[in-house]
């Protein structure tokens, strides 16, 4: 067949039928394409593209959009020869034939960005606008498809389709007609996914009325009850890409006809078998039911990226945290890469993190495969690296990762980074970095048993860290977290000698003490608080050390502030040493107090207290003194 096609000896007639014999075998299997393939049959009928004879040209092309569609054949085939792209875009006014199979030929070959730009400088936008307002519904769908495809991700392509006018009308109105609710589905959508594009590649404004009201509300129809599920699919990932970035359309999408409510249905496939009477209907169902929950899942991630109100709505959709969880040991990997990322997206709310992540095992499919493929060993290494963005990410990946952890995944994260690479995310250039590995150390330096381990081991470091920050040219927010660190080491019960045996640290401390800005002086008196605790072994030796040092009458000057969290916290500290008679003996400027009250020291408790700013996400675990008063 192949033989009589290329035969110029053989008659057009011949030429033609063999090139429709040779696209009925396309037809068959995939191996029946990989044998044509095999042969060379793209190059022989690109050359048929030659002939004078239009219904020779309509047969190789017929066969030719056979061959390509098949998911066998390397779309690369189309572009070995610069001609051949000008050559088709010259065929396209010869029929609606034509039209048809080139444009249906560009849209299935046309994969990224190397094959929007070959197409784009070919002139593909001008010799294809035109085919928009065709008579024929099959040209014209065609063409929409291949401007859906030139346009995704490609901000050339789509401010030059914004500027395009045919027969007086710009392409974005066709568009919108298209969109329009007497038009067939699949027009409608396809006219949603152009306009979609060229909205991402921020051609069109996102709150222009032909997103707001036109493309946002036709893809929210494709996600209901009524449309097939295919376009259900096609309709919801759509919409979670138009809305990805921006929070007005995710909080319009949020209330347009209920669609948070909607998207649960898309888990309820396949139906029950006992509810299954028809066959060909599970089979349909079983073949869509992955492709439904992965679009349900990007579509839930997109509108739960930054509203608050929008994440709680999500999580308090019937049995969502339990369908994420098994979203999460599917069998596809579309599926769980899609539950993995909403997940991600509903996490970003700490309110949730501490509330209704708390109740449901979310983390433990994903912790251990997560810690067993070396992420700390990764995340170790994006620590070091010279992009800015990948050293924040890492280092707030190990933050997060060391909040409330077990004490050999805090080991394994300090062990990681190594004590150099750690003075030099405290010395970088970048604040964001500096926070991050502060908050970083914040978290590793919780709960007491952790804190006297990790600064047994590497106590001498920590506090070389601590003092090169403290002395540092730094912001008030550094030195705040910094302060705060050393309030954790405090806590311990070994660890706080470390702070008592170093006198530059204590001096420090008095420093901050009388500071100017309200935060570190209560930074600093958190230090202080944990380190006279009363009831801890070697209370009455620091007490006696701090009031030698002249912190009492710090305290008695800052319980005179105007500021209440000031006043209030170095009274409750003094009263805290007048427990012991000794040490009380010397708080002649509290003496009132104790004529006054008697008092009576609750067990120690750990309070916990979780910073949440655009900056940063950290621990910080002090002991207050809970006080019981009686009147004397």
């Amino acid at each position: 067949l192949l033989y009589l096609l290329q035969q110029e000896s053989s008659s057009t007639e011949l030429r033609t039928e063999c090139a429709v014999v040779l696209g009925s075998l396309a037809m068959g299997t995939e191996n029946n394409v990989k044998s044509l393939l095999d042969c060379h049959i793209i190059p022989a009928l690109l050359q048929g593209l030659l002939s004078p004879d239009l219904k020779f040209i309509e047969a190789c092309l017929r066969c030719l959009r056979t061959i390509f569609i098949s998911p066998v054949t390397p779309e690369d085939l189309l572009y070995t020869d610069a001609t051949v792209i000008s050559h088709l875009m010259a065929l396209l006014s010869r029929s609606r034939y034509t039209q048809e199979c080139i444009c249906q030929i560009f849209s299935h070959c046309c994969k990224g960005p190397d094959h929007q730009t070959i197409l784009f400088n070919h002139g593909a936008v001008q010799n294809i606008a035109h085919l928009l307002v065709s008579s024929s519904y099959k040209v014209r769908m065609q063409a929409l498809k291949c401007f859906s495809v030139l346009a995704f991700e490609n901000p050339q392509v789509s401010v030059t389709l914004v500027n395009v006018s045919v027969d007086g009308e710009m392409l974005p109105q066709i568009f919108v007609k298209m969109l329009q609710r007497d038009k067939p589905i699949e027009m409608q959508l396809t006219s949603a996914k152009c306009l979609t594009s060229m909205c991402r590649a921020g051609a069109i404004r996102t709150d222009d009325s032909c997103i707001v009201l036109k493309t946002l509300p036709c893809l929210v129809r494709m996600c209901s009850k009524e449309r097939l599920l295919e376009e259900r699919v096609e309709g919801a990932e759509t919409l979670a890409y138009l809305i990805e970035t921006d929070v007005e359309l995710q909080r319009i999408a949020s209330i347009t006809d209920h669609l948070i409510v909607m998207l649960a249905d898309y888990f309820k496939y396949p139906s029950s078998v006992s509810a299954i009477t028809d066959i060909k209907r599970l089979d349909h169902d079983l073949k869509h039911a992955h492709e439904l929950r992965q679009a349900a899942f990007k579509l839930y991630a997109s509108l739960g990226a930054n509203d608050e109100d929008i994440r709680k709505k999500i999580i308090e959709t019937e049995n969502m945290m339990d369908r994420i969880v098994n979203g999460l040991s599917e069998s596809s990997i579309k599926v769980r890469l899609a539950a993995v990322r909403c997940l991600h997206s509903l996490s970003r709310s700490v309110q949730q993190l501490r509330t209704s992540f708390q109740d449901h095992a979310v983390w433990k499919p994903l912790m251990k495969p997560i810690l067993e493929s070396g992420a700390i060993e990764l995340l170790c290494s994006l620590t070091q690296s010279e992009n800015l963005a990948l050293r924040v990410n890492g280092i707030w990946a190990l933050m997060n990762m060391a909040f409330q952890a077990e004490q050999k995944i805090k080991s394994d994260i300090l062990r990681g980074l190594s004590t150099e690479q750690l003075f030099q995310l405290l010395s970088d250039s970048d604040v964001n970095v500096l926070m991050k590995t502060l908050g970083l150390l914040r978290n590793l330096l919780s709960t007491r048993p952790h804190i006297d381990h990790i600064m047994s081991t590497h106590g001498k470091q920590i506090m070389q860290a601590v003092t090169l920050i403290l002395e540092g040219e730094h912001n008030i927010e550094v030195k705040e977290q910094t302060l705060c660190i050393l309030a954790n080491i405090a806590d311990g019960t070994t660890a706080k000698e470390l702070i008592m045996t170093n006198d530059d640290i204590l001096q420090k401390i008095k420093y901050y003490m009388s500071h100017s800005n309200a935060k570190l002086q209560l930074a600093a008196m958190f230090c202080i608080s944990n380190l006279i605790w009363n009831e801890e072994e070697g209370s009455q030796e620091r007490q006696d050390k701090l009031r030698d040092m002249g912190i009492v009458d710090l305290l008695h000057k800052l319980s005179q502030s105007s500021d209440p969290n000031l006043c209030d916290n170095p009274t409750v500290m003094s009263r805290g040493c007048h427990g012991n008679k000794r040490v009380g003996q010397a708080f002649d400027s509290f003496v009132w107090v104790v004529a006054s009250l008697e008092l009576e020291f609750a067990e120690t408790k750990q309070a916990e207290f979780r910073r949440d700013t655009n900056d940063h996400i950290s621990v910080i675990f002090v002991p207050f003194l809970f006080l019981k008063t009686n009147q004397t």
